[in-house]
C-alpha cells in the first residue's frame, strides 16, 4: 500500500530547536553551561556483531559509557548483533526497550533510516518484494564501426534510442525496422553505434542484511526519482517505527538520519516518467540526443574513458538540461517526501550526500546540492578519509551551513572521523571540529562506536574517545554548537555556484569556485554559497540586497566563471545590481542565458549589467592532497593586489579587519538579539598575535570560554572609528569565541 507524504509543518509548528530564534546574549549565557541534548554531539552507534552478542544489557552499558564521555544523544543503526531480523517485530520490540533505556538516562536518539548505506534499499526489501520500484538507469551498448562497413543487429525490447556518433560528435540516425537496426557507415571517419536502453541498475549498497557483507548490487536501492517508491520506503521504515515508538517521536526520538543517497552508476539516472517530465519542463524530446550523451564512457565511475567522441557545445547544453530535470525529480521524489513526513511527525530529517568535496562528481550522482537540501530540515556533509586535516584546505563544510542559512534552518550537521587513516587523536579531532565550526557546522556526529559484544573484547568507543580529554572536548563541542545554532547568520557576501558548469564537467569553473572559497576565507570575509534557485526565487530581493530565509542580507554577489545562467536568476541579478547591490563577475562574463532550457540558450545581455565589473582572475586550483600525506600546513593562496581590492570592495564593512594580514585566521559571524558573535580560528601551526577591529555597534567585548563556560570582559577593547579594537592572541589551532554586547 502506498503512503501519501503528509504536508510539512509550518515553521511555527516545528520544535523550538528546529526554528530560528533570536535570544539575548544573557539568555544564551545562562543556558550554554548545560545545553539541551538536541545540539549533540552524538556517536554513530552500530549494533554489529555475531547474533545475540548485543543484548539490552550491552546497550545499557554502552549508553552509560557514552553518557560518561559527554554524549547526550546517539545515532543508532540496527545490525546483526541484536539477533533480530531488520524491520521485524522482534527488532521493534528490542528497539522500544532501547528507547526506554535512553529515556531513563535523558538521552536522545537519531534513527539511521536503513541497514547500512546508501539510504533507500530498506534492507533488501525492494529487491525481494517490489522489484518494479528499484533504481533504474539509461545504459549504452557501443559498437565501433569501420569506415565503409555496416551495422546490422536486432534491437532489444527496452531500447530507448540508437544512433551512430562520430569522433567529432556528429550523429546519424540508425534506422530501425521490424525490430532490426541497419546502418551503413561513411567511407571515412571513426564511428560508434550507440544503443541506449533502460535497465534496473543500482548504486552499490553496504548492507548489514547482506550475507556476504560486501558492498555490491545484490540489494537494490529504490527508484529515487519516483515518489511512489519513496512512499513505499517510508512504509517499510518510518511508518513501522511510528507504530512501534511513535509516542516518543519529538521526545526521546529526534528524527531520522540518512546517508549518501546517490546514483553511483555507469549511465544516466532514469525513471519511467522521465521523458514526459523532461518534455514538459524543457520543451523538447531528449531521446534523440541520448546516444551522444552516453557515447563517451564515464571515467568518473572507474571505467576507461573512450577516445571518442568529443561532445559538441549543443550536446553539452543538452547534458545540462538532463541533469537539471534529474535534480528536480530527485528532490521531489526522495528528499521532499521524507522531509515532509518527518515534519508532520514532529521529527527532523538529517542527511548528507556523496562527494560534497568534489562537486562535479556530486552533480552527476545527486544533481545539485542545494536543490536536494532545500526541503531538508538539517543539511549535512561527511568528513571522512582525509577530507579534513592540518595539511588540507577544506571549505566544503560550508555547503551544509550555507544551505541552512539560505533556506532558514538553524542546524547543519557533519558525519566526522569515519575511515580516517591514521585514526585521529584527540588533538586532530579538536582541529577538525574547530575547522567545521568556523564554517558554520553546528551539529556533530562522531564515527564510529560499535556496540560492545557480550563474551568478547570487541566494540566500544574508538581510540580518540578513550582519551582522558574527550569528555571535555564533547562538552566544548556541545556548547559551541548550541551558541552557533542561535540567532541569525550575518554574512553579507554570497558566492554563487554556477550549476551548469558542474553538469557539463567544466573543471576550470569548479577550480575557480573552490579557489574563491579559499580566498574569501583567508581574507576573513564571512560568506555563504548560494544557488541559482535561491537567486531566482528562494530569497527576497530588497533595496539592493538579497535577503536569505534566515534574515541575513547579501549586499554583494560574486559569480565565478558562470557559463550559462538561467534567465530567472540573471534577471534578478540585474535588478539587484540596478538597485545598488554589488555584482562581480570573476574570471569571465557569463557566456549565455537560458530561458526554458540550456539547449537554446541566448547570448548573455552584458549591456544590461553595466554596473557589474568583469574581473580577470587566474587563481591556482586548491591542490588535492594524496590520501594520507604528512601533516604539512599548506601555504597561503597568493592573492593579487587587484583581487584583494575586489574582495575588500565586495564587503566594504566586513565583520572583522586585522591590523596585519594573516591568511591563517578564519571567521564566522552571527547575531543575537542584543549582541554580535564572532568565532575565530587559527588554522595554522604558529601563534597569531595581532590587533583587530570588530565591526559592531556594541560597547563591551567578552571572551566566552567553551571549556569552562566562563565569560570575561576583554579589558583592552577600545572603541574606534569603525568598531571595537581588540588584541588577538591565538595559540596554534586555537579557536576563540568573542561576543560583543550591543
Amino acid at each position: 500500500m502506498a503512503v501519501t507524504a503528509p504536508q510539512a509543518q509550518t515553521a511555527t509548528q516545528a520544535p523550538a530547536w528546529l526554528r530560528l530564534t533570536m535570544p539575548t546574549a544573557s539568555t544564551v549565557a545562562s543556558e550554554w553551561i548545560t545545553p539541551p541534548p538536541q545540539y549533540g554531539p552524538e556517536p554513530y552507534y552500530g549494533l554489529a556483531g555475531a547474533a545475540g552478542t548485543v543484548t539490552l544489557d550491552t546497550v545499557g552499558h554502552d549508553l552509560d559509557t557514552m553518557h560518561a564521555l559527554g554524549f547526550r544523544a546517539v545515532t543508532l543503526q540496527w545490525s546483526t548483533g541484536t539477533g533480530t531480523q531488520y524491520l521485524s517485530p522482534e527488532w521493534f520490540a528490542f528497539f522500544r526497550q532501547v528507547v526506554a533505556e535512553a529515556k531513563r538516562r535523558d538521552m536522545r536518539i537519531w534513527i539511521v533510516d536503513d541497514a547500512g548505506y546508501p539510504s533507500g534499499f530498506a534492507g533488501g526489501r525492494f529487491t525481494r518484494e517490489h522489484p518494479e520500484l528499484r533504481m533504474q538507469a539509461l545504459v549504452a551498448t557501443r559498437t565501433e564501426i569501420r569506415p565503409g562497413t555496416s551495422f546490422d543487429a536486432p534491437i532489444p525490447a527496452n531500447l530507448v534510442a540508437i544512433s551512430a556518433v562520430s569522433d567529432a560528435g556528429e550523429t546519424q540516425t540508425v534506422p530501425v525496422q521490424a525490430a532490426h537496426a541497419h546502418w551503413a557507415a561513411p567511407a571515412t571517419g571513426t564511428w560508434t553505434v550507440v544503443a541506449v536502453t533502460h535497465d534496473f541498475r543500482t548504486s552499490p549498497t553496504r548492507s548489514d542484511t547482506n550475507p556476504s557483507r560486501a558492498k555490491d548490487g545484490s540489494q537494490s536501492l529504490e527508484d529515487y526519482l519516483d515518489p511512489a517508491a519513496t512512499a513505499q520506503y517510508l512504509q517499510f521504515t518510518h511508518e513501522a517505527y511510528a507504530k512501534a515508538v511513535g509516542d516518543e517521536f519529538g521526545k526521546t526520538i529526534l528524527g531520522f538520519r540518512g546517508d549518501e543517497p546517490d546514483y553511483s552508476i555507469g549511465g544516466l539516472p532514469w525513471t519511467p516518467k522521465f521523458f514526459d517530465t523532461f518534455q514538459r519542463v524543457k520543451g523538447y524530446d531528449v531521446r534523440p540526443y541520448l546516444p551522444a550523451l552516453l557515447a563517451r564512457r564515464d571515467a568518473s565511475h572507474g571505467q576507461p574513458a573512450a577516445t571518442i567522441p568529443v561532445a559538441t557545445p549543443q550536446q553539452q547544453r543538452v547534458r545540462a538540461d538532463y541533469y537539471d530535470v534529474f535534480s528536480r525529480m530527485f528532490r521531489d521524489g526522495f528528499f521532499a517526501p521524507q522531509s515532509e513526513w518527518c515534519a508532520a511527525h514532529g521529527l527532523a530529517y538529517q542527511v548528507h550526500l556523496n562527494h560534497e568535496e568534489l562537486q562535479i562528481d556530486l552533480a552527476h550522482s545527486e544533481g545539485d546540492y542545494f536543490r536536494d537540501f532545500a526541503p531538508v530540515q538539517i543539511p549535512g556533509v561527511d568528513a571522512i578519509w582525509h577530507q579534513i586535516g592540518r595539511d588540507t584546505v577544506s571549505d566544503f563544510p560550508r555547503f551544509a551551513s550555507s544551505a541552512a542559512h539560505v533556506y532558514g534552518k538553524p542546524l547543519a550537521f557533519t558525519e566526522s572521523f569515519a575511515a580516517w587513516r591514521p585514526e585521529p587523536d584527540i588533538a586532530l579531532a579538536r582541529y577538525a571540529i574547530n575547522e567545521q565550526l568556523v564554517r558554520g557546522i553546528n551539529l556533530f556526529e562522531m564515527m564510529y562506536y560499535p556496540a560492545t559484544q557480550t563474551g568478547t573484547d570487541r566494540g566500544g568507543p574508538p581510540a580518540y574517545m578513550r582519551d582522558a580529554g574527550f569528555p571535555a572536548l564533547a562538552l566544548y563541542t556541545r556548547r559551541l554548537s548550541y551558541v552557533l545554532a542561535l540567532g541569525h547568520p550575518a554574512a553579507h557576501v554570497a558566492l554563487l555556484q554556477p550549476r551548469e558548469a558542474l553538469w557539463t564537467g567544466d573543471h576550470r569553473a569548479d577550480d575557480l569556485f573552490v579557489s574563491m572559497e579559499r580566498a574569501l576565507s583567508e581574507q576573513q570575509i564571512d560568506f555563504d554559497i548560494v544557488d541559482e534557485d535561491a537567486v531566482a526565487s528562494g530569497m527576497r530581493l530588497e533595496r539592493g540586497s538579497f535577503v536569505s530565509q534566515s534574515g541575513n542580507r547579501y549586499s554583494a554577489i560574486l559569480v565565478p566563471r558562470a557559463g550559462l545562467l538561467p534567465s530567472a536568476a540573471a534577471e534578478r541579478l540585474r535588478r539587484f545590481a540596478a538597485d545598488g547591490g554589488k555584482l562581480i563577475f570573476l574570471g569571465d562574463k557569463p557566456a549565455g542565458m537560458a530561458a526554458r532550457n540550456y539547449r537554446d540558450a541566448a547570448a548573455f545581455p552584458m549591456a544590461s549589467f553595466a554596473s557589474a565589473p568583469v574581473i580577470a582572475v587566474d587563481l591556482p586550483p586548491v591542490p588535492t592532497p594524496p590520501q594520507f600525506p604528512p601533516a604539512t600546513p599548506p601555504a597561503p593562496m597568493p592573492i593579487s593586489p587587484e583581487l584583494a581590492k575586489v574582495l575588500r570592495s565586495a564587503d566594504p564593512h566586513p565583520a572583522m579587519e586585522l591590523a596585519k594580514p594573516d591568511a591563517a585566521v578564519r571567521l564566522l559571524h552571527r547575531t543575537l538579539a542584543d549582541a554580535d558573535v564572532f568565532l575565530l580560528f587559527n588554522e595554522s601551526s604558529t601563534e597569531v598575535t595581532n590587533r583587530a577591529v570588530l565591526h559592531s555597534p556594541g560597547t563591551r567585548v567578552e571572551r566566552w570560554d567553551a571549556e569552562t563556560a566562563s565569560i570575561a570582559a576583554l579589558q583592552d577593547a577600545k572603541p574606534g572609528a569603525n568598531g571595537l579594537q581588540v588584541s588577538l592572541h591565538l595559540a596554534p589551532y586555537e579557536a576563540e569565541l568573542l561576543v560583543v554586547r550591543r
